[in-house]
């Protein structure tokens, strides 16, 4: 869940310092570098070259806020490959990447029914620059390495911040606020549960696919899309006074990016996107970036 705190982290910065994701017309890449230019951001280069807004982040060193300065050079990640063996599917590759299906297919321009060859290459994790044939192996092992080194570094870190967001501060006057669930259903994944060294910063409920997602409270809608790994059709609503809240692995979407929202206005179905295999929702609950255990607000 670490992903999404990043992502929440990231978007309140677009939110209070971006009005606007257009690049300029200016906007140049020379294939190794990117260069900044007036009007350009962070999340804007990322999309505009289909890179992950993380690995840019990681790849040259960036700290929060993100400011960026005209004519700064921005190295562009080095991408990464996977060469298909017997028995790989799409899914397998997806999950092996943490990627999501429909990402992937789209970036290696592949339509269903997604039929694959033995030895076939296929571009992953977001990146799209090739990746050169010579000394192919050695480039893939030092990837490998660096890949599990900031797993690590993030597991490592999501232990030492679990105990701090899970008893996010919470001003008095907004300690009584209450959410409605977003939908019924059973918890498969409840609030800091351990799942394979990571916490989770929400609840996950698992429900039939189709049934309807629902907004917690009335809001603005801040995303809607499945640009970020692992959450499939990803939804973020902002609602007053601070508070955020996140519905993800939907099937349909049923809203868009700035709509106002009504409390119980209905915004997805259960769906099973992401690095999920069965239908569920994962839900979270913020104050200020900062999670919450949502039970502890729902009604």
């Amino acid at each position: 869940m670490y992903r999404l705190k990043y992502f929440f982290v990231l978007f309140f910065l677009f939110l209070s310092g971006c009005s606007s994701i257009l690049l300029s017309p200016s906007y140049h890449s020379d294939g190794t570098y990117l260069y900044v230019h007036k009007g350009d951001t962070l999340y804007a280069l990322a999309r505009k070259n289909d890179i992950s807004l993380r690995d840019l982040i990681e790849e040259n060193n960036l700290k929060a806020p993100y400011n960026l300065y005209i004519g700064q050079k921005l190295r562009i990640p080095q991408a990464q490959t996977h060469t298909v063996q017997k028995g790989d599917t799409l899914y397998s590759i997806s999950r092996k990447y943490d990627m999501n299906i429909s990402a992937l297919s789209r970036m290696n321009n592949l339509s269903e029914p997604y039929t694959l060859s033995v030895g076939q290459i296929l571009k992953v994790n977001n990146t799209t620059q090739p990746v050169n044939n010579i000394n192919s192996g050695k480039k893939k092992a030092i990837t490998q390495n660096k890949v599990q080194t900031k797993q690590k570094k993030v597991i490592q870190q999501k232990k030492r911040t679990v105990s701090i967001t899970k008893t996010a501060n919470v001003p008095r006057s907004q300690s009584k606020k209450r959410f409605m669930w977003p939908v019924k259903g059973k918890i498969i994944s409840s609030f800091g549960s351990s799942q394979k060294s990571m916490q989770n910063d929400g609840i996950n409920i698992a429900a039939k696919k189709g049934t309807p997602v629902v907004a917690a409270d009335a809001g603005t809608i801040g995303y809607a899309g499945n640009q970020l790994k692992g959450y499939g059709n990803l939804i973020l609503i902002r609602h007053s006074n601070g508070w955020m809240t996140a519905y993800a692995h939907n099937d349909k979407i049923y809203v868009k990016k700035d709509q106002k929202v009504k409390k119980g206005q209905k915004i997805a179905t259960i769906g099973k996107t992401g690095n999920v295999t069965t239908p569920q929702l994962h839900f979270e609950i913020r104050y200020k970036t900062k999670v919450v255990n949502p039970k502890t607000y729902l009604q």
